[in-house]
């Protein structure tokens, strides 16, 4: 009978050489090809896990730099809030001095108005006083005629100014 598989002593001695060629080829691949990409992949592992243990400290030290600059803007914040108030302060007060000085300055313009009204008025009293002692002078001299010399003439002026007064020159 003619078997599918004869086991032979050469097809048992063929098997057994197969499977320690195969062991062999096994161990030596392993010690080739295995080892070495298992180290790869070892190698590997370890810098993903170093890459994110970085980023977790990259990300909190993040954070922190987040929450420091936050804080710096809120006190920045308060700082040009503060700088305004001044500066509302500051223009306040110049205003103020501004106003104080166009207060003085339209007081000296009527303390000068005032005088040069009280000069202008002084002045124009004098003239009328001049032009009424002339007046007096002309009449007095169409009434009396040539018989008065200037000194008496001169005294009737003088007297008749006194029994005027001065109040009627300035009404």
């Amino acid at each position: 009978m003619d078997r599918l598989i004869g086991f032979d002593p050469q097809l048992l001695h063929d098997s057994v050489l197969t499977a320690i060629n195969v062991f062999i080829l096994f161990f030596g691949l392993s010690y080739l090809l295995f080892n070495p990409v298992r180290d790869v992949l070892e190698k590997r592992r370890q810098k993903i896990a170093g890459e994110l243990a970085q980023a977790a400290e990259d990300k909190t030290s993040a954070a922190a730099l987040k929450e420091e600059y936050e804080a710096k803007l809120k006190d920045i914040n308060k700082e040009a809030e503060s700088i305004l108030e001044a500066a509302r302060r500051k223009g306040k007060s110049r205003e103020e001095e501004m106003l104080e000085e166009a207060r003085a300055e339209a007081a000296r313009i009527v303390e000068r108005a005032n005088r040069e009204i009280e000069l202008e008025k002084k002045k124009a009293i004098d003239d009328l006083k001049q032009e009424v002692v002339d007046i007096a002078a002309l009449m007095a001299k169409k009434v009396v005629g040539s018989s008065i010399d200037v000194t008496i003439q001169d005294a009737l002026i003088d007297e008749t100014l006194k029994e005027m007064g001065e109040s009627t020159w300035q009404s």
